[in-house]
């Protein structure tokens, strides 16, 4: 029985889909002007997860993760560079599926570009107009009027009282009230516009997702995910104007992934403390930055430093030392018995990776103990349920990024030191290990021959 922590109802609430055996899920996805960084990762991991659990659980899933493709963000650094923004969109979407896809994140079954929304987008805008919740003012961008929204803050728990207290009044401004936010802005000079009722103009950020998602998964869907940044004003936002223009339920499950942080401050590009996904992965095997980020909670904070990594990594090679040293049979799993109940039952309680990867550990020592291929079977088929230990022990512990020596040079020492040790040339082989240990490579000899591995 899945229970899932609902950010609206702000509690474990057991999973009842809208419809039976079937899930809707959207997640808002990235902004495409610039590399993700590992905020993005952990969102496309813990949802890529979450996604694949379903999935196994039995569940007929439709993952929708939308792409921002027009925003002031984009539209300053295409100024920037001196590039049309299709140029630059398409350039940092090409990058997003290389890094995903590097940190064995699956497709969505749906990725819409916000511009091709941009009709479904005015239908809202539209209906909102007509029910009172909307308004053109006098600078001729359309508002949403959010003391008119009777649900406004259940999302977030904020007040509007609170939050107009803590509001600094804009000088000059057109809007009815300073919490109002824009669903329609109108053109400037040089940007990207669209013809509408309003005048010529492009929508604002968060009517995108309220179009997109009613658009692919209907007005009612179970589950909405997202970083936790996003929980307001862009999430309740979202409810106000899709329950505002259909009147009826927007999500039954609200979903927010925890920071990435460094140095205790959230990882962010504003805050200028962020680290590329490509940065981390020169250094670090993508198999061991999606086990970073799965060994914490997804509602936890997840602390970035070289040191978590290099811990994370540790633990990944023993994972992979047990299938090397037992070689994992073929199996089905039973997810009524023993590991697997328990790997079923940690992810059933709010996706707890954390404890499903703490089974993996239990069950790695056990197959080891009793040198069962069954067992280090049962344990790459868990790990593969969440995109873990899915490589053969020699490929994952045969790669690292920025290696000295390739395999075909490493291969060679290794020949060259079984010449000399056969010759009872020992300072020689002692020589070429100290070599190859000097470049990062550790040799593991065995009555079966020597095997060699990446050190980090």
């Amino acid at each position: 029985m899945l229970k899932i922590y609902n950010s609206l109802k702000r509690e474990k609430q057991v999973f009842e889909p809208i419809r039976s055996g079937q899930v809707r899920m959207y997640v808002c996805g990235m902004t495409v002007y610039d590399y993700c960084h590992l905020g993005h990762a952990r969102v496309m991991v813990v949802f890529d997860m979450v996604y694949r659990w379903l999935k196994a659980s039995g569940y007929q899933v439709t993952y929708v993760r939308n792409i921002t493709d027009i925003d002031d963000k984009i539209i300053r650094r295409s100024v920037e560079n001196g590039e049309s923004i299709a140029q630059l969109t398409d350039r940092f979407i090409a990058y997003m599926h290389e890094d995903a896809d590097a940190l064995g994140v699956q497709r969505p079954d749906h990725e819409p570009r916000a511009t091709d929304y941009v009709p479904q987008m005015q239908d809202i805008i539209r209906r909102l107009e007509a029910r009172g919740l909307a308004y053109q003012a006098g600078d001729g961008d359309v508002n949403y009027a959010v003391r008119k929204f009777a649900g406004y803050g259940k999302l977030s728990g904020k007040s509007l009282d609170d939050l107009r207290a803590g509001e600094r009044v804009e000088v000059d401004t057109a809007k009815e009230d300073p919490l109002d936010f824009v669903l329609w802005k109108r053109a400037k000079p040089g940007e990207p516009a669209w013809d509408s009722p309003w005048g010529s103009g492009r929508p604002g950020w968060h009517i995108e997702c309220s179009a997109m998602s009613s658009s692919l998964l209907g007005e009612h869907f179970d589950i909405h995910g997202g970083g936790q940044d996003l929980q307001f004003p862009h999430h309740e936002n979202e409810i106000a104007q899709s329950e505002g223009a259909n009147c009826c339920s927007y999500v039954n499950y609200w979903m927010h992934n925890g920071f990435v942080r460094v140095d205790n401050e959230k990882m962010s590009k504003s805050l200028g403390n962020f680290f590329t996904i490509r940065e981390v992965l020169k250094k670090y095997d993508p198999e061991v930055v999606r086990f970073f980020i799965l060994r914490a909670h997804y509602r936890s904070p997840l602390n970035y430093s070289d040191a978590h990594l290099d811990d994370a990594k540790r633990s990944l090679d023993s994972l992979y030392f047990t299938l090397r040293d037992v070689p994992p049979a073929a199996v089905t799993i039973d997810w009524t018995q023993g590991y697997a109940a328990r790997f079923a039952a940690a992810l059933n309680e709010d996706f707890d990776s954390h404890g499903a990867i703490a089974v993996l550990f239990e069950l790695a020592a056990d197959a080891n103990r009793q040198k069962s291929a069954e067992l280090a079977g049962l344990l790459q088929a868990l790990g593969g349920v969440i995109g873990l230990l899915e490589r053969s022990p020699q490929v994952y512990l045969q790669a690292a990024p920025g290696g000295e020596l390739d395999a075909t040079q490493i291969e060679a020492m290794i020949v060259a030191r079984a010449e000399a040790k056969k010759a009872r040339d020992f300072a020689s082989a002692d020589r070429l290990r100290d070599e190859l240990k000097a470049a990062g490579v550790i040799l593991d000899d065995s009555p079966q021959g020597t095997t060699w591995r990446r050190a980090g």
